[in-house]
């Protein structure tokens, strides 16, 4: 890598300004700190101040563990140098961590399939407005886009050197993917998708035997140091859990929950029975609790009858009464779940999934900036219209872009690791209940490699 940066200083030069420049504009032009982020920094707070892993509350700080630690220990360092819920300051500093991301998937890109490639990456990279557009918000993504890519270049490091039964590049592995769990509990699919690539590669030893230069003890011992490593960064955040909060919990609630918290999983399993977008997410699944629903904004999907139509509406009016989900009103809303589930299951475990898939990775990205979250209604104020529009035909290159890698360019050894990341990762995606499309970011360096497939010169003709 140093030798394509010394040779190409130039073009590395401008990309970089370029990209800084851009990261500079979401965070002058549209900084987010948001309620999560506020959560995130209250916590980091009380850890700086009173040595307490906890949020405030009347009079005291009670210890927690809704969010895991990683991001709330980067707030703690940034504060701890630039003052105390200096804001502004963590996203300058995601800036240049954004960067240096771009700097590691160009890496993935020369090691998987050439130096020409590595130069088209990076530039994507750097101008990729979605990227650019997280690292002004004060949310945990671009750490752990970071941390992702960075685990998968080194597993590639890794899998390149398996003959030489190199350990380093895998203790490097599971140390980024035990920060990635750090700091988003499905960081964990990181391991399970690396981990189910080795054992794809002792299968192909099984079958080939001794016309493959890797042997199995390397294969298995590698897999081993990867899980090892991973989970002991775990080990102590679930002590302290169970130190301070008497209970298991090696991760963070699925919720996001308090110990003992009422969840109301009937009411969310409702909501995977229809809900496919963005905007249902904000309309319906994110003001439950405490604001009243407007029924009128659910789709059609979300009745199978007249009848049943009736009843949804009744449910709804008795939340709005309350604002709040009792165990009782939760289990009506359960028994309406399973009622539409039995009516249509190929539609709850097939239709709806891919259709939620579907909406988070070509959705124009506005979600953090004041466009209109229906865009398909064209009704917005012509500036936000023009700039949602043009995000959406960015984000439709960017993903033709890999079909277009795939297709041109030769399958390169081990791009099938990035390429199953991705999959695997949007079959999970489509089993949460608000398709979120930022859930989608943390693939965009392995599509941004998988583009750049096209570009299969040797190296010797730069």
């Amino acid at each position: 890598m140093r030798e394509l940066l010394r040779k190409h200083s130039r073009f590395f030069m401008i990309a970089t300004l370029a990209g800084l420049a851009l990261r500079l504009l979401f965070i002058l032009r549209f900084p987010g700190v948001t309620t999560d982020s506020f959560v995130y920094g209250d916590i980091a707070k009380n850890w700086l101040q009173h040595g307490i892993y906890g949020l405030s509350g009347v009079g005291e700080v009670s210890p927690t563990y809704i969010r895991l630690p990683g991001y709330p220990a980067f707030l703690a360092v940034v504060f701890a140098i630039f003052g105390m819920e200096h804001y502004r300051a963590v996203l300058v500093v995601q800036m240049f961590i954004d960067i240096g991301t771009c700097f590691l998937i160009a890496d993935l890109a020369r090691r998987l399939i050439s130096l020409r490639a590595a130069r088209f990456a990076f530039l994507l990279a750097t101008l990729c407005p979605f990227l650019a557009n997280y690292v002004a918000n004060a949310l945990t993504e671009t750490l752990e886009i970071f941390f992702t890519v960075l685990a998968l270049d080194l597993a590639i490091v890794g899998l390149n050197t398996l003959q030489d039964s190199s350990t380093k590049p895998w203790v490097g592995c599971g140390l980024a993917v035990g920060a990635a769990i750090l700091l988003r509990p499905d960081g964990g699919l990181l391991l399970f998708v690396i981990g189910a690539y080795l054992f794809w590669l002792l299968v192909q030893l099984w079958n080939h035997g001794t016309r493959t230069r890797v042997s199995a003890p390397h294969a298995l011992k590698a897999g081993l140091i990867l899980v090892v490593v991973s989970l002991a960064t775990l080990t102590p955040w679930t002590i302290r859990n169970l130190h301070t909060l008497h209970e298991f919990q090696p991760l963070a609630p699925r919720y996001a929950n308090e110990e003992n918290a009422f969840v109301p999983m009937g009411f969310n399993r409702w909501v995977k029975t229809w809900i496919v977008d963005y905007a249902s997410v904000e309309d319906v699944y994110w003001v439950v609790p405490g604001n009243a629903v407007d029924a009128e904004k659910l789709p059609s999907r979300a009745f199978d009858s007249p009848v049943q139509r009736e009843q949804t509406m009744q449910l709804l009016e008795d939340y709005n009464d309350a604002l709040h989900v009792t165990p009782d009103l939760d289990a009506r809303f359960s028994a309406l779940a399973a009622e539409r589930v039995r009516h249509s299951p190929l539609r709850y475990y097939v239709e709806l999934p891919l259709l939620r898939i579907a909406d988070m990775w070509l959705r124009p990205r506005t979600e953090t900036l004041p466009s209109d979250t229906r865009w398909w209604q064209f009704d917005d104020d012509p500036e936000w219209l023009a700039l949602t529009v043009s995000l959406a035909i960015v984000n439709l290159v960017y993903v033709g872009a890999v079909f277009a890698g795939l297709l041109r360019g030769r399958f390169a050894p081990h791009l099938g690791l990035l390429l199953t990341f991705v999959i695997l990762r949007s079959v999970f995606l489509g089993t949460l209940e608000n398709p979120e499309p930022r859930y989608t970011l943390e693939c965009h360096p392995a599509l941004i490699v998988l583009a750049a497939a096209s570009f299969q010169q040797q190296d010797s003709a730069e």
